[in-house]
């Protein structure tokens, strides 16, 4: 459930006139519904064999990464952790939220209204899962079936309306001359596999707490379900698709933006009940799951002392719950909804968490091979879960060829946005590179300026929870003097 909760998020009831967009004809816009899943199926076995190594860990990539790259230490650790506290695609669903839940009330979708609405919502989601894991976790359940059930509704509509047995007078319209007008720029089919990446973002959610699994074998457990929950979900999103295509016109698929879904019911079921209905059932599908696995990626953050206030966040006191994460996160997302313009607001958000995620995913697959081969010199023992070579060169490829084509100019000189194409691209490299300042700030200029080294401590926090502080150790006075002097970092 928690797979496929984040899986059937707001991309499947959002993206599709943005991907259609992009790569120009019906064909090209269904083959990519084919592709997202299989690049994710061969990251996901990258993901397997991390766990098996690390099964204990929960936060995933944080987690792999630090174990791939324990030098300069802390640096992947502490780049990860503040990309991650300032990007990540919740945002965006808050976006596809607003609009469909002002759509179904009759309100204008105004910048003040969306404002209101994605804040509400916001505040709601915090509540709900810093007071209660277990119910919060028993909403999502609920919340994951209803999105179940209404996808399989929206994909048996597609079959009536393939079937002619609906309002839609030529559901095969759409499929004549189906890759008439294929795009062949590649900024373009980039931006597309961008989106498609948004829609898929959840098929690695269930890594995050691998270390709270009450099983025997919790890398088999997390397996299983991630492979499932991919399978399931990227059947559903072929289908949907199909039925759009089925059902909306080329053109007004195309323009659709964020509505795509309502304007399906609309077309199908005309102005009744149901096609009301069932965009309250969408805005509900948005609303679950927003950031429960976030929080924790973030308390592993914590744990590792990266973070100011680092007991703080790794506590789970009062409730049992990461509320030090979640508030942060509800901080960060506050000031993302009211800094960034609404017109641009998903577009932008979704692209701009996509590009530090691909260059950590590179990153994680180069870290894979350096964990084989150095255990391989150590003699340890291979994983039990190795990741077939050709699934590792595929995902890694296709991260690279995303990292590099969104530079390339696009059809007309402009993208998905209102303003310059790539400034999503620069956006996410400059915080990157204001992670890796504060990290050099934090971590080698003031410990050499102040003459102090960086140590850990292990504490024990309340519940059983265990947490590194990093506390500053200072020599005596002529080790200090020659610390002073020193260029190096020792201790770390």
């Amino acid at each position: 459930m928690l797979s496929v909760g984040q899986l059937l998020g707001a991309g499947m009831y959002s993206v599709p006139g943005s991907v259609l967009s992009s790569v120009g004809s019906i064909g090209l816009f269904l083959l990519y519904w084919v592709l997202g899943p299989l690049i994710a199926y061969c990251g996901l076995h990258i993901y397997v064999e991390f766990a098996s190594l690390f099964p204990n860990r929960s936060g995933a990539e944080v987690v792999y990464l630090e174990q791939a790259y324990p030098r300069p230490r802390y640096f992947i650790p502490t780049v990860f952790a503040f990309s991650t506290v300032l990007l990540s695609y919740v945002h965006s669903r808050f976006v596809v939220h607003r609009r469909y839940f002002l759509t179904i009330c009759n309100a204008p979708v105004t910048p003040y209204n969306q404002i209101v609405t994605a804040l509400g919502c916001l505040t709601l989601v915090a509540l709900a899962l810093g007071l209660s894991t277990k119910w919060s976790l028993r909403l999502l359940n609920l919340l994951t079936f209803m999105k179940i059930l209404s996808t399989v509704f929206m994909v048996g509509l597609g079959i009536a309306v393939l079937a002619g047995i609906t309002r839609v007078e030529d559901p095969y319209a759409n499929f004549r001359g189906i890759f008439n007008g294929s795009n062949s720029n590649p900024n373009s089919l980039a931006t597309a596999f961008v989106k498609i990446n948004y829609t898929f973002v959840g098929w690695h959610n269930a890594f995050n707490v691998i270390g709270e699994v009450k099983s025997a074998n919790p890398v088999r457990t997390i397996r299983k379900a991630s492979f499932i929950s991919l399978a399931l979900a990227s059947f559903l999103f072929f289908f949907v698709n199909l039925a759009y295509v089925a059902a909306i016109p080329r053109e007004e698929l195309r323009d659709s933006g964020q509505l795509v879904a309502a304007l399906f019911f609309r077309r199908v079921l005309g102005d009744t009940w149901a096609a009301k209905l069932l965009p309250a059932m969408v805005t509900l599908s948005c609303f679950g799951s927003l950031f429960m696995g976030n929080a924790r990626v973030i308390r592993e953050i914590a744990r590792q002392g990266l973070l100011p206030y680092s007991s703080l966040f790794a506590s789970t006191k009062p409730f049992g719950t990461p509320l030090g994460p979640l508030l942060l996160k509800w901080g960060t997302l506050v000031v993302a909804v009211l800094a960034v313009p609404s017109k641009d607001a998903f577009n932008f958000m979704a692209d701009l968490a996509s590009y530090p995620t691909l260059i950590f995913q590179v990153a994680l697959v180069v870290g894979l091979l350096l964990v084989r081969k150095r255990n391989a010199l150590e003699g340890a023992s291979p994983s039990k879960y190795q990741a077939p070579s050709t699934f590792i060169g595929i995902f890694l490829a296709s991260s690279v060829l995303l990292l590099v084509l969104p530079w390339l100019p696009p059809d007309h000189g402009r993208g998905d946005v209102s303003f310059w194409h790539a400034t999503y691209c620069v956006a996410a490299l400059i915080i990157l590179a204001m992670c890796a300042l504060y990290y050099y700030s934090w971590l080698v200029w003031l410990p050499r300026l102040g003459g102090y080294t960086v140590v850990e401590e292990i504490a024990e926090l309340d519940g059983g929870a265990r947490a590194t502080r990093l506390r500053r150790r200072y020599a005596k006075s002529p080790e200090r003097q020659a610390l002073l002097g020193s260029s190096s970092l020792s201790g770390l």
